[in-house]
């Protein structure tokens, strides 16, 4: 899990990289669900969190430009 902290320090391009990881690994592992049942389902709620704290962080700084 990510720390809100830890994702307001990062740079534009870096948060970007980290939403495009973290959709990809949500990807996959909704499709190891879908295949032969995840292993660790908790994961997905903690993917799709982590994407909103990412998101979140780089819209604050979108606004912070402005």
């Amino acid at each position: 899990m990510i720390d809100f902290k830890e994702v307001k320090t990062m740079d534009e391009v870096s948060l970007e990289r980290k939403v495009n990881q973290v959709k990809e690994d949500l990807f996959k592992l909704r499709m190891q669900k879908a295949t032969s049942g995840a292993d660790k389902p908790h994961l997905l709620k903690e993917y799709k969190r982590d994407i909103a704290k990412l998101l979140t962080a780089k819209n604050q700084n979108k606004n912070k430009k402005a």
